[in-house]
This record gives structure tokens, C-alpha cells and sequence, in this order.
């Protein structure tokens, strides 16, 4: 598992935009990258309006957020337009950097074993190193206590 202090692992991959975003390029800057199980579900919808809710603060420090789940680009632009999303949603169908980032886990729900995204959030600094590490979020309080870590 990555934690604080580690480089992170480089990724390039296709937003919600079409465009290729890589971590290289964000060099300079802070990036939230938090990885969510799925689009336009309850929990997921509920912690991307709260980034949403507080991104001028968030931009005032001189960072930028950054949502990914295997969700494929389609499903980003749906999802990205129904909540005004103003931050960059990041498709990683090929699971690759799910696995880079160790967020792509077995889950168990009623009994039933599973593979699926465990929400995860990580700061990484304008140096591209983490800074910090967010396991198992619970949703309520989250983005609050990430903007408190910038």
C-alpha cells in the first residue's frame, strides 16, 4: 500500500474530455486524486458534489481534483454534466492504475465477495511525491478534512 512520502506512480489516461491527462503535467500544482467505485451512485454522487461544493477553496491553494473509476469516458461526460462537475474525471477500464495505486480490492457486501474500487483519496504535492493518504473514506466530512491537509 502507498503511503505518505512515496513517489507516486505515474499514470496517463483519458478524461471525461477525451484528452490524455498524466500526472507528469501536473507537475507545479497539488492534486487531490481520489478514486470512487462508480458514477451517479448515492455515495459517489454525494462526495463529488462536495468537491464540487468547495473547489474555490480547494483552487485557491494551488490545487487541482482529479476523480477516477473504471467508469468509461461516456459515463464521466453523463456524470460530469448532471452534477456541473468542475474538475477533471479520469477512465481507468483497463484497471492498471487502479492497481498502481492500490485501490482495486475485494469487498464483500451481504455476505458476497467481490473486486471493486475501495474509496481511496490521496494529496500529492506540487513534487509529485504523496503527501497523504486517505483510506476507506467515509464520505460525510471527507472533503473537509482533505482541504484541511493542503
Amino acid at each position: 500500500m502507498l503511503k505518505a512520502g512515496d513517489k507516486a506512480p505515474a499514470f496517463s489516461l483519458i478524461s471525461d474530455e477525451g484528452k490524455k491527462v498524466s500526472l507528469k503535467d501536473l507537475k507545479g500544482k497539488k492534486v487531490i486524486l481520489y478514486f470512487y467505485p462508480k458514477d451517479d451512485t448515492s455515495g459517489c454522487t454525494a462526495e463529488a458534489c462536495s468537491f464540487r461544493d468547495n473547489i474555490k477553496v480547494i483552487n485557491k491553494k494551488n490545487t487541482v481534483v482529479i476523480g477516477v473509476s473504471k467508469d468509461n469516458t461516456k459515463s464521466h461526460q453523463k456524470f460530469k454534466t448532471k452534477y456541473d462537475l468542475p474538475f477533471t474525471l479520469l477512465s481507468d477500464e483497463s484497471f492498471e492504475m487502479l492497481n498502481d495505486y492500490g485501490v482495486w480490492k475485494e469487498k464483500s457486501m451481504y455476505g458476497k465477495k467481490y473486486m471493486g474500487i475501495e474509496r481511496t483519496t490521496f494529496i500529492i504535492d506540487e513534487k509529485g511525491k504523496i503527501q497523504e493518504v486517505f483510506n476507506k473514506v467515509k464520505v460525510p466530512g471527507h472533503v473537509e478534512e482533505v482541504i484541511s491537509k493542503l
